[in-house]
């Protein structure tokens, strides 16, 4: 996709997302390249709990990870994968047939390829510049010889910033993709105390407070957007309903943006929701994956009982 069909696809959905009721922008804009170094910093934080539970799950577990995937696989991960995750199980699997990274972003895709070519010559990586939320052809996957199985791959806590609709519809995209002999490998944030988890998305230091904000400022930026930063604040509530952690932006006085020809008038009090985090019991998961056609025949967890994955296999039913 070309900048300038990227740059349109934003103010639309900046539009849209304004002019809704209430107000939304999409989260993936969070993610600039300014943003992702905020997230990472975030990631480095005492209050954020996420990244090291997942850390800790897969120092726990990886060698029993490694053998459910088992010898020849392909592991597809959504997301450019050269992180330490990734790089620890490619390392511990038995005789790897192949690894794909799927990334919309062509700069991070060739850093993460160029880096995991070099450090692991011995696997072969078959990336796919793509969408991972949306279908991607078969054909992109297919090897020759082929694989004993598929394994998408997806750490972390995004399954998260999916509502239950969409998250079953993704699931659902995943189960296409590895067939009914392969499996899919999931990260799950779990269901936690309510101020440990507004401690994770309103940390301390203020660095989530500035990765916020900061979405804004890319407004200002790539759209040429009239807002005053300084009128919006960053808040994180959960909605007990939901199981969810909110990101908001929340105007602290009254206040305009003004987006190509479009004015939005926010009244103290008045935000804008940039981001769901949706938090799960293993069996809440269970339940969820199930409505994909997918059964989670095991599960692990960090020492702290903070974070879980799932392995899901096609359900009997449905092979």
């Amino acid at each position: 996709m070309s900048r300038k069909n990227d740059r349109q696809q934003f103010l639309d959905d900046v539009i849209v997302g304004l002019d809704s009721s209430p107000p939304s922008i999409p989260c993936k804009y969070l993610y600039d390249a300014r943003g992702s170094n905020l997230f990472e910093s975030i990631c480095r934080t005492k209050d954020y709990y996420v990244t090291r539970a997942d850390l800790a799950l897969h120092q726990r577990h990886l060698p029993r990870i490694s053998d459910r995937i088992g010898p020849r696989a392909h592991v597809i991960e959504f997301g450019s994968g050269s992180g330490i995750k990734t790089r620890r199980l490619l390392e511990s699997l038995h005789e790897p047939r192949a690894y794909t990274p799927i990334e919309i972003s062509a700069a991070a895709l060739e850093s993460s390829v160029d880096e995991l070519r070099r450090d692991l010559p011995h696997i072969e990586v078959q990336p796919v510049q793509a969408d991972y939320t949306r279908d991607i052809p078969d054909q992109h996957f297919r090897l020759d010889p082929p694989p004993r199985r598929r394994v998408v791959y997806f750490p972390g806590s995004t399954i998260g910033n999916f509502d239950k609709d969409s998250a079953i519809a993704f699931l659902g995209r995943m189960r296409t993709i590895v067939g009914d002999t392969g499996a899919v490998l999931i990260g799950v944030d779990l269901l936690k105390p309510e101020s440990t988890l507004l401690r994770a998305y309103d940390d301390h230091e203020g660095i989530t407070a500035e990765f916020n904000l900061n979405l804004l400022v890319r407004m200002k930026r790539e759209l040429d957007a009239r807002i005053d930063v300084e009128a919006f604040k960053h808040e994180a509530r959960f909605n007990r309903e939901q199981s969810c952690v909110e990101m908001h932006l929340v105007a602290i006085r009254p206040t305009r943006i003004r987006v190509g020809e479009h004015d939005f008038d926010f009244d103290a009090g008045e935000g804008i929701h940039t981001e769901n985090s949706y938090k799960y019991t293993v069996a809440g998961f269970r339940t969820l994956a199930s409505q994909a056609g997918l059964e989670s025949t095991e599960v692990w967890t960090d020492p702290d009982q903070q974070f879980s994955m799932h392995w899901l296999e096609a359900m009997k039913g449905e092979r």
